[in-house]
């Protein structure tokens, strides 16, 4: 099968189109042959080795965390899919493999596809719904009536977040360059602060919860803006080195696992009409070089999603 290669970590260059062995089903697996595959910004940190002594690559690496595609085979003891049944998923925790033509998973992770949604769109928001639905509903235990600010709101998890918190009926703000007001006013989002002309902590106070996708300084600053007993949950890492100043308010980094019923709580949602899919930048898979750097910037809005099929 074609996939995107590596053989050592680096810049986008150590990337290359090339032959990888099919996949085969083992017990509760299913052999997906993928349609459409995200890009993540883990997938370039990943590439550039920011955890390498941590996680232990085998080369030649296929990287990728999230597809959609077509039950190509089942393995034993598989029963609630069959070859040709649309599906996706999100790969476990410790594996990759979403740039490629096929990949296998085990079933359990994977869900039923409905045809109201492209393969294009299910990808687009099998990660970022997963890692939204984590952070808000399970970490951050959203309320309606609460106010929430969301870092990177335009971005594929901050597209999703904007959309459930304003489903719940929380007061919804978020932080993104101008150029992408309008799309999150569109989502959702009752203000949205410009942080390239305004610093956050001056336009925003009394947050019950701050969800933070960017990390950093970000993160540091984010205290500022939450009420005593608020949460602040976060997906990136905060500063090395770094000492929550208060502590009065909670932090959480949450696990982001995967399983089936996640995936279903998205389709609940969009079935709902309370989310739908983020703004897809599609890119082939030779383009995989391009498509990371483009995911670096950090000033994508919505998901880059590759064409595979």
């Amino acid at each position: 099968m074609k996939a995107v290669l590596m053989d050592d970590y680096g810049g986008p260059e150590v990337l290359y189109l090339g032959e990888a062995p099919d996949p085969v089903a083992g017990p509760g697996e299913i052999v997906v042959d993928i349609h459409a595959a995200s890009v993540n910004a883990a997938d370039w940190k990943v590439r550039e080795g920011f955890r390498r002594d941590d996680v232990k690559l085998t080369f030649p690496h296929i990287l990728g965390r999230d597809f959609s595609g077509v039950v190509r085979e089942v393995g034993s003891g598989v029963t609630d899919f069959a070859p040709g049944d649309d599906v996706f998923a999100v790969i476990d925790r410790g594996r990759e493999g979403g740039y490629a033509e096929a990949f296998a998973i085990q079933a359990e992770l994977a869900a039923g596809k409905p045809s109201t949604l492209s393969h294009a769109e299910a990808a687009a928001l099998a990660l970022t719904g997963l890692t939204a639905l984590v952070a808000l509903e399970d970490a951050a235990a959203l309320q309606a009536g609460e106010t929430v600010l969301i870092h990177g709101g335009a971005g594929g998890v901050g597209s999703f977040a904007v959309q459930y918190a304003k489903h719940v009926g929380a007061r919804v703000l978020a932080t993104a360059s101008a150029h992408n007001h309008d799309y999150l006013r569109s989502l959702g989002a009752e203000d949205v602060i410009d942080y390239t002309r305004q610093d956050f902590t001056e336009a925003v106070s009394e947050c019950d919860v701050v969800f933070d996708t960017i990390g950093g300084e970000v993160h540091a600053r984010s205290f500022a803006v939450l009420k005593p007993g608020g949460r602040l949950i976060h997906i990136a890492a905060a500063p090395a080195g770094f000492t929550a100043p208060r502590d009065d308010v909670t932090v959480i980094r949450p696990h982001v696992g995967r399983d089936r019923a996640h995936l279903e709580r998205i389709l609940e949602l969009v079935a709902e009409g309370a989310v739908r899919p983020p703004e897809i930048r599609r890119m082939p898979l030779a383009e995989a070089a391009a498509a990371q750097e483009l995911s670096k910037t950090g000033h994508v809005r919505g998901k880059i999603v590759f064409e595979v099929r």
